[in-house]
C-alpha cells in the first residue's frame, strides 16, 4: 500500500512539474510572440523565408504605393525576414521624421553600403551615435555651410561654362544630355571634393560601377541564410573590387594632399581655395571639438559626397530638361525669364539665380515628380514605439516613400501632372518642413547637402535654356519623349535624353 501510495505521489509530482513545465513554456511562447502582443501595422500576405521580396519588382516605390492603397498608408512588409514600416503618406512621414524623429534616426547595417563605406563611417549610412552627429556636424560647419558653397562657385560657373561649349561644338548634331550632365557633376564635385577633375574613361567606369554597386539588392542584407546567393552572382566580389579601386584612388589622393601641405603653416596657409579633402585633414589636424577623425572616416566621408552629390544632381537637371522639352510652353516660358534676367550678357551667374522665379518652380516641379531618391535611405527604430495607435518593435526598418507622397491626390490637384505654376506664390520648399515634399528628406537624417545640389541645378538649367532650343531627332514633338523610368540608386531615366540643340543667338 506504501509503495502504491509513494508510486501515486511520485506520478502526481511528476504531472504537476510537467504541466507547470509546459505553462511556463506556453506562457513565455505568448510572451515572445509579436503577433499576440503586439498591434502591428496592416501587411500584405507573405510566403515563408522570402516573405514579400518577390513582390517588390523592379520599381518597387510603385508597387509600394499600390500595396499601401489596399493595406493603408502605415503598412508592414517583409523583405526577407526583415520586418519594414512603410510610411506613404504624409500625416505618418510626419509622424516619423518630426514628432518620433529620435526614435527612427538609426540605420541599419547594410552589406553594400558597409562594405564601400569603410564600415559606415560616412554620414548618410553611418549608425545614430556619437561618431554621426561628430561628423554631420563637421559636414554643416566646415563642408557644406552657406560660405563654404559660395566659395565654391567660380567652379561651378567653369564648368557650366565648358559643358555649353561642349553642346555648341556639336554643330547641330545629336547630343546626348545626359552624359553632358553626369560630365557636369562629376567634375564640380572632383574639383570641390578633390582639388582637381578626373575626365579620364577608368574613372568614370568606376563611379557608374560605384552607383551600380549602391543600388543593387544584396540578398544576404535580407535572407541571412541566402548570402552565398550574393557570393555565386558576382555581387560580393564586384562590391570588393568597386571597394579596393576607390580606396586605392582616395589613398592616392590623401597622400598628395599630404604632400601638399607638409611644412606649411595650417594657420597663415589661405583657406578660400582649399577643397574639402583639404578642410577634412585640417580638421583631423587640429582635433576639433576634441573629436578624432581617421583617414578612413576622411574617406568615407567623401565617397558620400561623390554619390550624393553626382548621381542625383545629374538625374535632376535630366528629368528638368526633359518635362521642358514635353512641355515646349513651359519651355518657351522659362527661356522669356532667363533672357530677360540676363539682358544680353553671354552667360547666366549664379547671381542672377535668385531673380529667376520660375525657374525654381520647375526644379521644385521636377522634384516632385521625379524625386531622385524614391525610397528615403531606410531608417531604424531604436526602441518600442506606439505610432499612430500601432506597436512598433526595436530594430524595425523604415522607408518613407517620398515619390508616392508628391503624387498624393489628396495633396496635390493634377497630381501626375508636370505644373510649376503650383509653385509660384507658394511657402512649399523642400527644406524638410513640409512633409508632403521632401525629396532631400527630414529630420536630423535630413541631407545637409541641399544648397549645394540646388546651385548646380539652377545654374545648369538656366543656361542651357538660355543659350539653345533643344528638340528631339527626326522632327518628333515634345508629347513623343519617352518618359520611362528604371530604379537603381536613384531614379534614372529608361533611355538617354538625346536632343538636337540651336543656338538661340
Amino acid at each position: 500500500m506504501s509503495i502504491m501510495l509513494h508510486s501515486i505521489q511520485t506520478s502526481t509530482g511528476l504531472f504537476v512539474t510537467l504541466s507547470i513545465l509546459l505553462i511556463s513554456i506556453s506562457f513565455r511562447w505568448i510572451l515572445s510572440n509579436p503577433r499576440t502582443k503586439k498591434n502591428l501595422p496592416p501587411s500584405p500576405r507573405k510566403l515563408p523565408f522570402i516573405g514579400n521580396l518577390h513582390q517588390l519588382g523592379s520599381r518597387p516605390h510603385h508597387t509600394l504605393l499600390d500595396m499601401a492603397k489596399k493595406h493603408g498608408p502605415l503598412m508592414l512588409v517583409h523583405v526577407g525576414s526583415v520586418p519594414m514600416l512603410v510610411a506613404s503618406s504624409a500625416e505618418v512621414a510626419e509622424k516619423i521624421l518630426k514628432t518620433h524623429d529620435l526614435v527612427f534616426c538609426n540605420r541599419p547595417i547594410l552589406k553594400i553600403p558597409n562594405t564601400i563605406l569603410y564600415g559606415s563611417k560616412d554620414i548618410a549610412f553611418c549608425p545614430y551615435g556619437e561618431h554621426w552627429r561628430q561628423m554631420k556636424s563637421i559636414a554643416v560647419l566646415h563642408l557644406l555651410s552657406n560660405r563654404r558653397v559660395q566659395l565654391f562657385r567660380q567652379v561651378r560657373e567653369e564648368e557650366t561654362t565648358i559643358m555649353i561649349d561642349k553642346i555648341r561644338e556639336s554643330s547641330g548634331s545629336l547630343v546626348n544630355l545626359s552624359e553632358m550632365f553626369v560630365s557636369l557633376t562629376n567634375n564640380v564635385v572632383c574639383r570641390v571634393a578633390l582639388g582637381k577633375t578626373y575626365r579620364g574613361l577608368r574613372f568614370k567606369n568606376l563611379l557608374e560601377r560605384l552607383m551600380d554597386i549602391l543600388g543593387a539588392l544584396s540578398v544576404g542584407s535580407y535572407i541571412p541564410w541566402l548570402s552565398w546567393v550574393d557570393r555565386v552572382s558576382g555581387l560580393q566580389r564586384i562590391t570588393n573590387e568597386v571597394a579596393k579601386e576607390f580606396d586605392e584612388l582616395l589613398e592616392g589622393v590623401l597622400e598628395e594632399h599630404m604632400d601638399k601641405n607638409r611644412g606649411t603653416n595650417v594657420g597663415g596657409r589661405c583657406k578660400e581655395d582649399q577643397d574639402l579633402v583639404d578642410i577634412l585633414l585640417d580638421v583631423q589636424r587640429e582635433k576639433v571639438g576634441g573629436f578624432e577623425v581617421d583617414k578612413d572616416t576622411i574617406k568615407a566621408v567623401i565617397l558620400d559626397i561623390f554619390a550624393a552629390g553626382t548621381d542625383t544632381t545629374s538625374t535632376s537637371i535630366e528629368w528638368a530638361i526633359s518635362e521642358l522639352v514635353k512641355h515646349p510652353q513651359v519651355m518657351k516660358k522659362l527661356q522669356q525669364e532667363v533672357t530677360s534676367v540676363a539682358n544680353g550678357r553671354s552667360m547666366i551667374t549664379e547671381g542672377d539665380l535668385e531673380k529667376m522665379k520660375y525657374l525654381k518652380a520647375i526644379i521644385k516641379e521636377t522634384l516632385r515628380l521625379h524625386i531622385p531618391l524614391p525610397l528615403l535611405v531606410q531608417r531604424e527604430s531604436t526602441q518600442d514605439i506606439n505610432l499612430m495607435g500601432y506597436d512598433i518593435p526595436a530594430g524595425t526598418r523604415v522607408v518613407i516613400n517620398a515619390w508616392a507622397l508628391g503624387r498624393d491626390p489628396s495633396l496635390w490637384e493634377e497630381s501626375n501632372e508636370f505644373k510649376p505654376e503650383r509653385f509660384l506664390n507658394s511657402s512649399l520648399d523642400y527644406k524638410g518642413f513640409h512633409y508632403q515634399f521632401i525629396p532631400f528628406g527630414a529630420g536630423r537624417r535630413g541631407c545637409p547637402g541641399i544648397q549645394f545640389a540646388m546651385a548646380i541645378n539652377e545654374l545648369a538649367i538656366a543656361n542651357l535654356v538660355y543659350k539653345y532650343d533643344l528638340a528631339l531627332p527626326d522632327g518628333k514633338g515634345g508629347e513623343e519623349l519617352d518618359m520611362s523610368d528604371i530604379t537603381g540608386l536613384t531614379t534614372h531615366r529608361k533611355s538617354p535624353l538625346l536632343v538636337v540643340a540651336s543656338r538661340r543667338f
